[in-house]
């Protein structure tokens, strides 16, 4: 059986959550190549807050999704704390991403005929982590979230937003260290997106968690520590933020 722990130097793994190695993704279409992510790089440290920034079409979604191991790369490397998920086979994977990883998604991906609480609790009947108490993070996810009054309720019975606070709690009932979010407030009107933005920030200040979002908006994306911008595929720094929300850079 392959080990799971495929890892850089001891250093590499302390400092960074997140660090992708020149990730190419291409389709063939017809005698055509499509190139979706241009040999991106990225190192993110624990508890840092990444937004990546884009038009519609230029990658930024499947290079998140290659980032949490939801899609693969033709080529290039992904360590999540100094493990490396391209290496990894299905199994491998499925079991690490279930310890390590959550990812909140645009359009909920909820299961209508499960209650909110039942969806909420679906990652803890796949992946059972030894000497974690689901109990009382749930509790705590349930009253941050503001879902107590809704837990018995079927997914046709809650709104967009409500929808999308048991995506976030499912994406977290494991505790993982990484929290992967592909545009989690594009399909809300401001209030509902400005709340779940509010929420996902209350949470990572409380459990500490990396984010990594991709967002089309500008103005969730502004409360990162740093802003990434995807074109055709190439990724680059747009903006990095001092403590505070002061400007370093602007690309």
């Amino acid at each position: 059986m392959a080990k799971t722990d495929i890892r850089l130097n001891a250093q590499e793994e302390a400092k960074y959550m997140l660090q992708t190695e020149s990730v190419l993704k291409y389709y063939k279409q017809y005698d055509a190549v499509i190139t979706a992510v241009n040999r991106a790089s990225i190192k993110v440290e624990p508890g840092e807050f990444v937004a990546i920034i884009g038009a519609s079409g230029s990658g930024k979604s499947t290079f998140l999704h290659i980032c949490a191991g939801l899609d693969t790369c033709n080529s290039g490397h992904v360590y999540i704390h100094g493990n490396d998920i391209t290496e990894m086979k299905p199994d491998e994977l499925s079991r690490f991403r279930g310890m390590r990883m959550g990812f909140v998604f645009q359009k909920h991906n909820l299961i209508p005929q499960f209650t909110a609480l039942e969806n909420i609790l679906i990652p803890t009947m796949m992946c059972n982590k030894p000497d974690f108490s689901y109990q009382e993070n749930l509790r705590r996810l349930v009253e941050t979230l503001g879902l107590r009054e809704r837990l018995h309720h079927l997914p046709s019975e809650l709104s967009g937003g409500q929808q999308q606070r048991v995506a976030i709690a499912r994406a977290l009932i494991n505790m993982p260290d990484i929290l992967f979010a592909d545009e989690p407030t594009g399909n809300l009107d401001r209030d509902n997106a400005d709340e779940v933005l509010k929420l996902l920030l209350k949470l990572r200040e409380e459990i500490g968690q990396t984010l990594i979002m991709v967002t089309h908006d500008l103005s969730i994306a502004e409360h990162a520590d740093r802003i990434f911008k995807m074109d055709n595929g190439v990724l680059s720094l747009h903006r990095d933020y001092l403590k505070g929300g002061k400007k370093t850079t602007d690309y």
